[in-house]
């Protein structure tokens, strides 16, 4: 059956535009979009109709570098319980990490996580490879195979691989093939141990700091690293406002280099973690909020292009430890659009933007068809109503892991249905 969901308050990231009308969905794909009611096709047994009640419909999320715990960590997090969150988050591409027990390193191990994704998980999901075998950075991964068996980009993820020598082979192999990179902009001497950013309230809470200056560091070392090999490179997370000098000055020296920053250090800052809350330990650790609003500016310039989760699901007893020793990371597949609202709420980002970086940007880097709202692209649609209010109760998400930030927290932003392919995965029909 063809679907028509009618009177939607249409995001287009490509054209930046809000506008009302309704949108034709017919095998698997946007068949048509409507700018008119008396336009729009007549009943008939094979034609669905919704209409979506003025509330908003944009593409899919697609979100670049979520951690699954598949293989060896199922406890954690599985393909299921991922994709029924990212369903109800209206993330309907998931772009999994590769750190994984063992890490997604062999055309074996890869073609086992592909296998298992599309047995159980709603969404789409492509998986990223490891640049360094074992994510050790001692000796790279047979990158042409693994490109060959679906990979659609390499990253030792936050192992920065220290070894430049190793970097630059495994670079220019990349080049060769015109493979992406991600890579984590962070000097790994000063940033191990560290919880918190560096500073005075990180000395009054007594908690071990890194500074500002270990991402610039990091960054000014792997952008040699791109000007010597001319890779294809993403920036994984640009979290302060020091790295942002030069993070412009590559794009305007025609390097081909984006970045890209968490929905985390987007909404949160160093504060929050005033209460030794594990929750709000997250790996690079949140910022001051100059830097906070720093990068909010650079997303909303196109300076940052794609926002993601960065989803790191943990179990209870790796967050039941002091801050210092407790594990890093977030869950955030089902939390990332009511967290963006907020930044649509305080005037700092607009809907379209937002998509921009959420969903085309990341798919555009990708290389991905998905990400727009344009006749003939893929049918993966989320409707939302960006103004819902609700309280957070972790234990109601759909993650096997439950530590968010955002717990207890009052937000606005609910999902009311999302489609894959023209499938509805998540809402009531």
């Amino acid at each position: 059956m063809s679907t028509l969901l009618t009177n939607a308050r249409l995001i287009d990231p490509e054209a930046g535009t809000e506008t009302l009308g309704a949108v034709l969905i017919e095998d698997g794909v946007i068949a048509r979009i409507f700018d008119r009611p008396d336009g729009l096709p007549d009943k008939s047994p094979t034609l669905r109709r919704r209409d979506a009640d003025g509330k908003c419909l944009a593409p899919g999320i697609v979100d670049l570098g979520v951690k699954i715990g598949e293989p060896g960590e199922r406890h954690k997090e599985s393909f299921r319980s991922a994709g029924l969150a990212a369903a109800a988050g209206g993330v309907t591409t998931i772009i999994a990490r590769p750190d994984t027990h063992p890490a997604i390193d062999t055309p074996e191990t890869l073609e086992f996580v592909t296998r298992r994704a599309a047995e159980a998980c709603p969404v789409r999901i492509r998986h990223m490879a490891a640049l360094t075998k074992g994510r050790e950075g001692r000796e790279m991964t047979e990158i042409g195979f693994l490109l060959d068996a679906g990979a659609i980009a390499f990253t030792d993820c936050d192992h920065v691989v220290t070894n430049t020598k190793v970097l630059s082979r495994a670079l220019t192999y990349a080049k060769s093939l015109n493979a992406l990179v991600m890579g984590h902009p962070q000097e790994p001497g000063l940033s191990a141990g560290a919880a918190t950013t560096s500073g005075k309230f990180a000395s009054l809470r007594g908690l071990p700091g890194v500074s500002p200056m270990a991402e610039r560091i990091g960054f000014d070392r792997d952008m040699g690293m791109v000007e010597m090999t001319g890779v294809k490179y993403h920036f994984d997370q640009i979290t302060t406002a020091r790295a942002l000098p030069p993070l412009e000055r590559a794009k305007n020296n025609g390097f081909d280099v984006t970045a890209g920053t968490s929905i985390h250090h987007l909404t949160l800052n160093e504060f929050d973690v005033g209460d030794y809350r594990t929750f709000f330990k997250v790996k690079p650790p949140l910022r001051s909020e100059d830097d906070r609003l720093a990068v909010v500016e650079a997303v909303a310039s196109g300076l940052i292009d794609i926002i993601s989760s960065m989803h790191t699901p943990q179990d209870e007893e790796s967050k039941r430890l002091p801050f210092e020793d407790a594990a890093s990371g977030a869950v955030a597949l089902e939390t990332f659009l009511p967290a963006a609202m907020r930044l649509y709420h305080a005037d700092q980002l607009s809907l379209p933007q937002l998509f921009r970086a959420m969903a085309l940007n990341p798919a555009r880097r990708l290389g991905l068809p998905q990400g727009r709202l344009a006749e003939g692209a893929p049918a993966d649609l989320v409707l939302f109503d960006p103004d819902a209010p609700f309280v957070l109760d972790r234990f109601t998400l759909n993650s096997k892991s439950k530590n968010t930030p955002f717990d207890g927290q009052r937000m606005e932003g609910k999902v009311l249905a999302t489609w894959v392919a023209g499938v509805q995965v998540f809402g009531a029909e």
